[in-house]
């Protein structure tokens, strides 16, 4: 994967206010990232497995994870793509409010790649999002396409 293959991220995240906030710290910071968002861990499988209305999706190459969300949490989602072969590869970061040191350990004892408290500021989140991007979109080498 190249420096001009897109990257594209799959945010689950029921909050509208922090999913506007995130797509704003997205453009704040200059990422022209594909960046899809989703409300709860049902959208997210039906998503991740191009169920509808995802059937023309393609695999993400990230997940951004919130913890607590409606109908499904990001911590049953979580367990359901790491058991899956086709989507365990995917880097799933936590990005919650939740500093609970149960959430951190069980996390990532199921494979997450990062966990990050949510910044109480939209400078901090705009400081986040660009060592996201720093990190994951210029360092990192992900897993090619599923």
């Amino acid at each position: 994967m190249g420096p001009a293959t897109p990257i594209s991220i799959l945010m689950a995240e029921d909050d509208v206010e922090d999913q506007m906030l995130v797509r704003e710290a997205f453009e704040e910071a200059r990422l022209a990232n594909d960046i899809a968002i989703v409300g709860d861990g049902e959208e997210l499988l039906d998503y991740l497995n191009q169920r509808e209305p995802y059937t023309d999706v393609s695999h993400p190459h990230i997940i951004l994870l919130d913890l607590n969300m409606p109908r499904k949490d990001g911590r049953e989602a979580l367990k359901e793509i790491k058991a899956d072969p086709k989507l365990r590869r995917i880097p799933v970061i936590v990005l919650t409010t939740s500093s609970a040191e149960e959430d951190i350990i069980s996390t990532y004892d199921m494979g997450i790649s990062s966990y990050i408290r949510k910044p109480v500021t939209f400078d901090k989140l705009v400081d986040l999002v660009k060592e996201l991007g720093r990190y994951w979109l210029e360092i990192v080498e992900l897993p090619p396409d599923i």
